[in-house]
């Protein structure tokens, strides 16, 4: 007779008795981190904020004031020598185990950020427990804990407002894994999304219910905040280095009454590179598609003339904004947040081992061409603004 049923049945019991969950924690013994923010106190050290979620069961009733809506979340802060003992410090005021693996956001105070912020990724890179998909940002002329404070009108947990606009807009929108790939990674330095106070009258006033607005770039050198890109200068630093998904292109034909517009569809970036000795060159191929979304001038522009008249205007103005943030970058900042010199050490090994000691004093002297490229679709449908008469239109 076979013993193999029986030994079947053996293992099967012994499984079933050593499987239980003995380890396991409950979900009402956690709490669940939305979002978090490190600032630096008035006395130099790090203080950490903690947006933390409210179960839906432990709020019971109705708000007060007549309000009819319960807060989704509550702030607990600490401060410390470092990163790592604020936490503890928040873990010994909670009643539940803080679970970080649902923060979605991580926001840096500005003073801190020009401090440096290698302690705070330090907690990051470490913890397995860690989601390196959270997004990260500076937080401009502010501190981070004023952000998960605020109320906003359409999103009861600011976190969840900031996530959304971020994967929706078309500004930049920076991860922990990215941060930190470019900060280790040879020849480009790491830059990070940034959210300002509307008003910064607001802020003082102390008033919960104020608005913030994500706004431009914060470039970083030797993990420390070095200056920031506005709104234009981001679009343009999005162009070069291939982030660019979403947008919108302007240009201004005052010879022509008024301003046109498109939409990108597509856009994408191609980059090359030239070193001769002392003498570096890089040429920034770019390509877009988009759509008419404004024409107010008094030009027809379903007519092939005007449509390239207006094309060469949108290419033009599209290559100064480029160039403006490129401008900036390379010889305000002198820090190559555009990966010129990454594109080098991945195509031109040998040149890039002669260059990489030096690529900081290098960098400021590159020569950078622009050439764009853009493909306007649904032209022939545009036509004539349609308040004009006929006789006003340039055909």
């Amino acid at each position: 007779m076979s013993m193999k049923p029986f030994l079947c049945i053996g293992l099967l019991f012994t499984v079933l008795i050593t499987s239980g969950c003995w380890d396991r924690t409950e979900i009402n013994d956690l709490a669940f981190i939305l979002g978090a923010a490190f600032d630096l106190s008035d006395e130099g050290e790090y203080l950490l904020s903690l947006q933390i979620a409210i179960p839906s069961s432990s709020q019971g009733g109705t708000g007060g004031g007549g309000s009819g809506q319960q807060d989704k979340f509550f702030v607990l802060s600490a401060t410390g020598k470092n990163a790592n003992e604020a936490f503890h410090k928040i873990q010994n005021k909670s009643s539940r185990r803080l679970f970080t693996a649902h923060r979605s956001v991580i926001f840096i105070g500005e003073s801190l950020g020009r401090h440096g912020i290698d302690d705070v990724l330090d907690v990051f890179s470490h913890d397995p427990r860690q989601r390196l998909k959270t997004y990260i940002m500076i937080v401009k002329g502010g501190r981070g804990q004023d952000v998960l404070l605020t109320k906003y009108p359409f999103e009861q947990v600011p976190t969840e407002a900031v996530k959304e606009m971020e994967i929706s807009g078309s500004g930049l929108a920076v991860t922990l894994r990215d941060f930190f790939i470019a900060a280790s990674s040879d020849g480009i330095s790491p830059v990070m999304g940034v959210i300002e106070p509307e008003s910064a009258s607001e802020v003082t006033k102390g008033n919960k219910n104020k608005i913030f607005n994500l706004t431009g770039t914060a470039v970083f050198k030797d993990l420390k905040l070095i200056g920031f890109l506005d709104d234009a200068e981001t679009s343009g630093l999005m162009w070069a280095t291939n982030r660019m998904r979403l947008g919108r292109i302007n240009a201004a034909l005052p010879d022509r009454g008024g301003t046109v517009g498109i939409v990108l569809s597509h856009a994408e970036r191609k980059i090359t590179s030239e070193v001769s000795g002392d003498k570096i060159k890089v040429n920034l191929q770019l390509h877009g598609q988009g759509s008419f979304v404004e024409n107010n001038t008094r030009l027809d522009i379903s007519r092939p003339q005007n449509l390239l008249l207006v094309q060469h205007a949108l290419e033009k103005s599209l290559e100064l904004q480029i160039r403006k943030a490129l401008t900036k970058i390379q010889k305000r900042y002198k820090v190559d947040s555009t990966g010129f010199g990454q594109e080098i050490h991945r195509n031109k090994p040998k040149a890039w081992k002669a260059l990489k000691d030096q690529w900081d004093s290098k960098y400021p002297m590159v020569d950078i061409s622009i050439d764009v490229r853009l493909s306007i679709n649904g032209a022939g449908m545009a036509g004539p603004p349609l308040q004009l008469k006929d006789k006003e239109t340039i055909k």
